[in-house]
């Protein structure tokens, strides 16, 4: 049996495209509904029940769109409001985005993992519990960096105020002798080569959204969901309507989409 229903994602803005590009790849006969919720961005520095709104009611649009998976592709989301979401989905299949890489980070071989996220991922300690549950010997430092959201929805990664901001984030002290570095939000897989150019090969940063959909294809093929689509439909709803999304869209779908902006009630 094939179902041919679409996958569901959804983000604060333009960050949960790093996922949806990867589906796109690595599931190429699926349809996918993608839910910006620009408007509100960024999630980072919202309280935990401001958080819990927004994304219990995006949650509900994409069952309402019969969606038959729902990615959290948002790390504050998860961190803050992953319980809720859940129950709003209503028993539909619900992966986030700490888990799978907490595990995997947990069990490969480092020993001082450091961590980059909103202000908001940070204060829940999501990934430091998560690693922890799986490995509680693994030494883990996380460090709230928020001027990096806007930086890349700006428009900025690839300048020299992208630069200066990673460089200045990546110096503190307490990521001191860390080997490996989880980017705790879907947004900063965007400037990973600037990441990775400040630390000279000498520490391994995480490729998130690739663990996170091997993770969707292991429920996917576990409860019988795969679609066989010949030409997938993209579908993208924003709660406002940006260029700079519009743009990366287009460039990583490769092809004329549609933008709905629907500002959800």
């Amino acid at each position: 049996m094939n179902d041919n229903r679409p996958i569901g994602v959804f983000d604060s803005g333009v960050g949960g495209l790093t996922v949806a590009k990867e589906i796109k790849r690595l599931l190429p006969h699926e349809n996918i509904v993608y839910y910006g919720d620009t408007k509100h961005l960024p999630y980072g520095d919202k309280s935990k029940e401001t958080i819990i709104k927004y994304t219990t009611k995006i949650t509900r649009f994409l069952v309402n769109h019969n969606c038959k998976a729902i990615v959290v592709a948002c790390n504050t989301a998860t961190a803050n409001a992953i319980k809720e979401i859940k129950e709003a989905a209503d028993g539909i299949l619900v992966i986030d985005v700490i888990s799978p890489v907490s595990k995997k980070v947990a069990y490969e071989l480092h020993q001082k993992v450091g961590v980059i996220a909103t202000r908001a991922t940070v204060r829940s300690h999501a990934y430091k519990k998560s690693i922890r549950k799986y490995n509680r010997h693994l030494k883990v430092v996380e460090l709230a960096t928020p001027l990096l959201v806007p930086i890349i929805e700006e428009g900025f990664k690839n300048t020299l105020v992208s630069k200066h901001a990673i460089e200045s984030y990546l110096s503190h002290k307490r990521f001191e002798d860390i080997d490996t570095l989880i980017l705790g939000c879907t947004h900063y897989p965007l400037i990973q080569k600037e990441v990775e150019t400040v630390f000279q090969g000498r520490v391994k940063v995480v490729d998130s959204p690739l663990i996170v959909v091997n993770e969707l294809i292991h429920q996917l093929e576990k409860f019988k969901l795969f679609g066989n689509t010949i030409e997938p439909e993209f579908q993208f709803y924003l709660s406002d309507y940006t260029e700079g999304f519009a743009r990366l869209a287009k460039g990583f779908f490769g092809r004329s989409i549609v933008i709905n902006q629907k500002l959800l009630k």
